[in-house]
């Protein structure tokens, strides 16, 4: 039982980590936003959107005394990391081909329909294009750094679980 309690500790120290990995992420977006005058597309939000469901759920998680309630959060993490991977593959299709459009008329005014838009329109209103091209980090674009992330934490929380939760 203790062996047990202390993979479970293990595995919500990660999903503390991972949540403040995502608003450090979230941080950086707002810096280059604020700072850099880089202008979020509907792409981008949305990208934040679940980086920040991601945080969320994830701090739910470490704090759930059970099992079973860890489990249930640590399942919205990875369902908000799947949203996260359709919003951030589009953005790199969209940029790999600029002749295709983010659809921001389409997607512009239902991303400012959403409450934190109204709340927080700084970090999460529509401001610019899907194509527009930004320096690249490290060889890849914001939208692939994004996607990597979100495809690691579609990955590494259930292997986690599992890792955490079969019998030693």
């Amino acid at each position: 039982m203790n062996e047990l309690s202390s993979r479970l500790n293990r595995e919500r120290r990660f999903l503390v980590l991972l949540g403040v990995i995502c608003l450090a992420l979230i941080g950086g977006a707002l810096y280059m936003q604020v700072v850099l005058g880089e202008a979020p597309c509907p792409l981008c939000i949305l990208q934040r959107y679940a980086l920040l469901f991601i945080a969320v759920f994830a701090f739910l998680a470490a704090a759930m005394p059970g099992r079973r309630s860890l489990t249930f959060f640590e399942a919205l993490v990875v369902l908000s990391a799947i949203g996260g991977i359709v919003a951030a593959g589009n953005h790199v299709y969209i940029l790999a081909n600029p002749m295709v459009s983010c659809g921001i008329d389409t997607l512009q005014p239902i991303v400012d329909d959403l409450p934190l838009a109204k709340l927080w329109p700084l970090a999460f209103q529509v401001d610019g294009f899907c194509a527009t091209p930004y320096p690249p980090i490290l060889g890849l674009s914001l939208a692939q750094w994004a996607l990597v992330a979100f495809v690691l934490t579609a990955l590494l929380v259930p292997l986690g679980i599992y890792r955490n939760r079969r019998r030693a």
